[in-house]
């Protein structure tokens, strides 16, 4: 058996026919055994070179500590990832992955190559290193789960959209809990809230509880792959025992005192819906950090992205320069100062991001930093009279 090569180079978005669509077999009554999950004529074809050097298709369901557990034609086999876990934590095996395995009769098996990845949903590490972490490959849609059991953080809410955006996978909010907002007209001011932060993106009150918008959901995560992302204590865990219809996940209740979750779920799976499509639910996240979502960032904050393109300048950093579009629309109350302030917040975080690993980047800042510090100045100067302290 001749050793393939590891992860192979990542494809933009789009690159394979989008998972759900009809399986590679011919034979509209024999459809693939792995088109639940997403298997289908893109795929095989990528696959070709893998299946020419008898390696057989997998979708990795689960990873844990080396090992992953694989779902091939055959039924779910465990293998080895030693020949795909390079030191780029961003090309490490994950959870949605499809992947080339070892035929039947060998001990252990091994995962030996990974087809290209469409998507791939990366946040940054609690590091000091500022490495990526990826959550789950080859999404579609990332449903971002908000529990309205505590007073909403829109700040983590646009966190988790740039990064959604930034993967290349469609976001969807869903608000879990939404019983316990019996009111409507306050729960109708908590989803416009919601929406107002999130352009462009669908935003679904739910409730496990009464079955209230599952209906939609289900309709939605039906076609293609879905990750379902949160904080501990959103609901995730029950949001997709309802989907699944059955109990799954492990359900804990979340703390009396604040509201907080515990954590349940503690590796990322996939799971076929009996709907269609298939779900990667994760654990909670504590920490939502970017990594290089400039693209994601922009998504989020389209309103400003637009605005900007009225400034005089066209490198308008929107805080004190003349004719800025964006700072006239916050006069005249068109623009919330929140929002503008949590733009600039996650621009400079993912510029620092990006300058860790940026020579070029980094320069730039410096110059805009000394640049910014020098027109301060000569403004301190012309005020007290030219005369220096």
């Amino acid at each position: 058996m001749p050793r393939l090569s590891p992860l192979s180079p990542l494809s933009p978005p789009g690159a394979l026919s989008p998972p759900g669509a009809s399986g590679a077999s011919a034979d509209a009554e024999a459809p693939h055994p792995l088109a639940p999950y997403g298997w289908d004529e893109g795929l095989a074809a990528a696959f070709t070179p893998y299946a020419q050097s008898g390696l057989v298709p997998g979708r990795v369901v689960r990873v844990d500590r080396g090992r992953c557990d694989v779902v091939t034609e055959a039924g779910t086999v465990h293998a080895d990832t030693a020949f795909v876990t390079p030191h780029d934590p961003l090309r490490v095996i994950c959870t949605g992955d499809w992947a080339a395995v070892d035929p039947e009769g060998g001990t252990p098996r091994y995962v030996r190559a990974c087809l290209p990845r469409r998507t791939a949903f990366v946040r940054s590490t609690s590091s000091r290193r500022s490495e990526g972490q990826i959550l789950a490959a080859n999404v579609d849609h990332a449903v971002i789960a908000v529990s309205l059991a505590v007073a909403l953080d829109l700040g983590r809410i646009e966190r988790f959209l740039a990064l959604a955006w930034e993967s290349g996978a469609q976001p969807l909010v869903v608000l879990t809990k939404a019983d316990l907002v019996p009111d409507p007209t306050t729960l109708s001011s908590l989803v416009q809230d919601v929406e107002t932060t999130a352009p462009g993106v669908q935003v679904l009150p739910v409730s496990s509880l009464t079955g209230e918008g599952t209906e939609v959901l289900a309709a939605v995560v039906s076609g293609g792959t879905s990750v379902l992302l949160g904080v501990s204590g959103a609901g995730k865990s029950t949001l997709a025992n309802t989907l699944l219809g059955e109990d799954a996940m492990e359900v804990r209740s979340t703390r009396d005192a604040d509201g907080k979750g515990r954590h349940t779920t503690t590796t990322r799976n996939l799971l076929v819906l009996p709907g269609g499509g298939v779900l990667i639910d994760t654990p909670g996240l504590r920490g939502v950090g970017l990594f290089d979502a400039g693209t994601g960032v922009g998504e989020v904050f389209s309103e400003i992205e637009s605005l900007a393109q009225d400034c005089r300048f066209h490198d308008c950093a929107h805080e004190a320069e003349p004719d800025c579009a964006v700072l006239a629309a916050l006069a005249d109350g068109s623009l919330p100062e929140r929002r503008l302030d949590s733009y600039r917040k996650l621009v400079r975080e993912n510029q620092r991001i990006v300058a860790k690993t940026d020579a070029r980047l980094r320069a730039e800042i410096r110059r805009d930093w000394k640049r910014k510090h020098a027109e301060g100045r000569a403004a301190g100067e012309a005020k007290r009279g030219g005369r220096l302290r």
